[in-house]
Parts: structure tokens; C-alpha cells; sequence
């Protein structure tokens, strides 16, 4: 019996959108923060410039070291120290964020199935990366909109430790402060890249969660809806 289960977060308890859908998203998000700082009298940039920057900054780390979202803007936007060390450069995140947010819904298995975790004495805790390494605070405050925040034990995402999965400090970390075993531990997320191998480099049993019937080609067995999640325990 398992004792602890580490859940990602986008994708696997609330939806958000489909990876196709991103350089829409992103360009929707990238025009917020365009709107929002020529009305405060801080774009100085072309939008052919911008744009460039977009394209340049759309990556992540290959050592899967965290790329914060406020260093990201200020490089696409040139906004100079004054505006990076104010509180401005969080609510210029939280412009970012606004058309990913406003997507957001729980699934409907949800909820349901933390309970039913919850009253068989089995922890749960969120492990889970953030858009273009958007801040936790505003990840924290999504897990209170959607209700989850008294099921959690914890809740660790990447800029809490500074590297993304699939790297093993992440999983590492959230283990540390739950004081858990790997062995007594399972890992669920919907990404095979992110979300398979590393907590299994760790002894964490990961389970992949396939809501839409498109990993066909995943050589391990999925789980179709969270409930299924409590046969695996």
C-alpha cells in the first residue's frame, strides 16, 4: 500500500490547454504584457524586436535548470533594473498569465478522488513544473481557486527548487519535506517526457494518466481517470 502519492498539477488535476495550443496562448500572453506596459509608459521596444525576443526565450534549460518568467520579460521587454527589483515585475507575471489562467477548470475526477485518498489515511502533495517558469505564488493561488489546498501536504514546484522535471532534485526535495520513502511513494502526471523517468530514477512508481487516449505508443500502462489511480495503490 502505497502511502504517499505526488500528483503534477496542469494536465493531471486541472486543465489548462494542450501543447498544440501554446504558441497560440503564448502570443495572447505576449500581447497582455505588450497592452499593459504602454499604458504604464514602459514599452520601448519594436514589435518586430519583441517578437524576436519571443522566439529566442521560448525554451527551456537542456539541464532542466529553472528559466524564471521575470528574467524572460524583462529580456523581450528591456525592462531596466528599477522595474525588475519593484513589485511591478509580478503583476507584469500575473498579465502573463491571464489568458493561461482564465482557461483553467478542475476535472471532474478531482476532487473526488483526493477525498477518497484523504479518508484512506494516503498523503497527497502536488509536484509539478510552471509555464516558462512563471512564480509558484501565482501557481499556490490557482490550488486555492480550485479548492485543492486542504487535500495537499505540500506543494513544490520548480522555482521552489530551481530545476524542472524530470530533474531528480524536484522529486528529491518534495520527498525531504514529506519525510517519505520512494518506495512508499507514487508519482501521477499526463507527460511521458516530464513526468516518467524521473521519479522513477528515484524509486518512485510514476503513473501516467491518459485522459484522452493518445499514448497508444507508451510502452507502459496508463490510467484513464484519476479513480482508476486507487487500484494502483
Amino acid at each position: 500500500m502505497k502511502k504517499t502519492v505526488l500528483f503534477d498539477f496542469g494536465g493531471t488535476l486541472v486543465y489548462y490547454f494542450e501543447r498544440p495550443e501554446f504558441p497560440e496562448i503564448l502570443k495572447q500572453a505576449i500581447t497582455e504584457v505588450q497592452d499593459y506596459l504602454r499604458k504604464e509608459g514602459l514599452l520601448c521596444i519594436s514589435p518586430e524586436a519583441m517578437w524576436q525576443r519571443v522566439r529566442d526565450e521560448d525554451h527551456e534549460a537542456e539541464d532542466y535548470r529553472v528559466r524564471p518568467l521575470e528574467e524572460r520579460l524583462a529580456r523581450i521587454f528591456q525592462l531596466d533594473e528599477k522595474v525588475q527589483s519593484s513589485g511591478l515585475i509580478i503583476t507584469v507575471c500575473r498579465v502573463f498569465m491571464k489568458p493561461i489562467f482564465a482557461r483553467g477548470y478542475c476535472y471532474e475526477d478531482t476532487l473526488s478522488t483526493l477525498e477518497r485518498l484523504k479518508s484512506k489515511g494516503v498523503s497527497s502533495a502536488i509536484v509539478s513544473n510552471t509555464t516558462w517558469g512563471s512564480p509558484a505564488a501565482l501557481w499556490r493561488e490557482e490550488i486555492e481557486r480550485f479548492g485543492l489546498t486542504e487535500y495537499m501536504e505540500t506543494v513544490v514546484f520548480c522555482r521552489d527548487v530551481g530545476w524542472r522535471k524530470p530533474a531528480p532534485q524536484i522529486f528529491a526535495y518534495t520527498l525531504k519535506k514529506l519525510q517519505a520513502l520512494p518506495q512508499d511513494s507514487l508519482f501521477v502526471g499526463d507527460t511521458p517526457k516530464w513526468d516518467f523517468e524521473g521519479p522513477k530514477a528515484l524509486g518512485i512508481e510514476p503513473v501516467l494518466i491518459d485522459r484522452r487516449g493518445v499514448m497508444k505508443d507508451f510502452p507502459q500502462e496508463t490510467i484513464k481517470t484519476l479513480g482508476d489511480l486507487l487500484d494502483r495503490l
